[in-house]
């Protein structure tokens, strides 16, 4: 599975794409986002620039960034330095998702990222932050009061942005969601970095832990299946990644993981009979996409 499709819903809504020249209306329901195509002229940070002078900045909630061009080649910096200069006009932004592109506009590892501190520094009413891409990211150790929700999507999560995560503080964090992927993109943590960042960042807000896209998913799973905190989650979300048998029997005589409202395991390596007792053992099992190995092989659903 590629990222093949740009994102509809963002923070709960609607996304529309927004061009240079059109009028910045703010529809209830809506959010806009702003990409560049590869002939594009101009820079994002113009864009945004543009954007900003035509929109009612005071009341401006949410914002979805795509494509900004050479995204392989240069990272977002100079847009998010824009954002950050006009803070001030920008009291009400609450939702931001930086990198929201498909494959053929950017490869999820080769998207350059860069550093995240001076955003969340100037923007201390922002309730939901998105990254995609983890090449070059800088996460430095936080506290956020008011972040609900903190995703990662990428290929492979660096362990420098893993151990800031497990030094940082989030006490209104609702939702995590963190891609692990490979080794070959970038991953280089085990499941007890993991441990120290979800021990870092749960809350008694935390309702939704995504652990996704990890060829981890195993040892994942046998970790989670014995913690009682689990139980108190809405949704645990394992999917994208390589879980087999040994995570799923983990899994399933789990008395925490069974009282889960919800709990996806899409894309998975898992046997059909340990599917069935799992169905049977976990009410609120999701076993979409079942994988074949490859030779024994198996897969995380987004590398590249």
């Amino acid at each position: 599975m590629t990222i093949s499709e740009r994102t509809e819903r963002f923070a709960g809504l609607q996304v529309i794409d927004w061009k240079p020249g059109e009028p910045v209306v703010h529809q209830p329901g809506q959010v806009h986002r702003l990409s560049m195509d590869y002939d594009d002229e101009g820079t994002m940070a113009e864009r945004l620039t543009a954007y900003l002078d035509a929109a009612d900045t005071a009341s401006l909630q949410a914002l979805v960034i795509g494509a900004w061009g050479e995204a392989h080649d240069e990272g977002p910096t100079p847009f998010l330095e824009v954002l950050i200069e006009r803070a001030a006009e920008l009291p009400a932004l609450k939702a931001l998702f930086v990198g929201d592109m498909t494959y053929e506009e950017c490869e999820i590892s080769w998207i350059i990222q860069g550093d995240y501190g001076p955003l969340l520094t100037a923007f201390t009413g922002l309730e939901v932050l998105r990254i995609r891409g983890s090449t070059s990211l800088e996460l430095p150790a936080f506290r956020h009061d008011a972040l609900r929700e903190l995703a990662i999507e990428c290929g492979g999560l660096p362990r420098e942005i893993s151990e800031a995560l497990g030094a940082s503080s989030l006490p209104k964090l609702e939702t995590l969601e963190l891609w692990l992927g490979t080794d070959d993109y970038g991953f280089d943590g085990d499941v007890d970095l993991v441990r120290r960042v979800v021990a870092a960042l749960r809350g008694p807000a935390l309702k939704t832990l995504g652990l996704r896209d990890a060829e981890i998913a195993d040892d994942v799973a046998k970790w989670l299946a014995g913690e009682a905190w689990v139980a108190g989650l809405q949704k645990l979300d394992l999917s994208l990644g390589t879980l087999g048998d040994a995570g799923a029997e983990a899994l399933c005589g789990s008395a925490h993981v069974a009282r889960v409202p919800v709990v996806d395991l899409s894309h998975h390596y898992i046997s059909p009979a340990l599917q069935e007792r799992l169905r049977a053992a976990v009410p609120g099992v999701v076993l979409d996409d079942a994988q074949a190995p490859d030779d024994e092989d198996r897969y995380v659903a987004v590398g590249e």
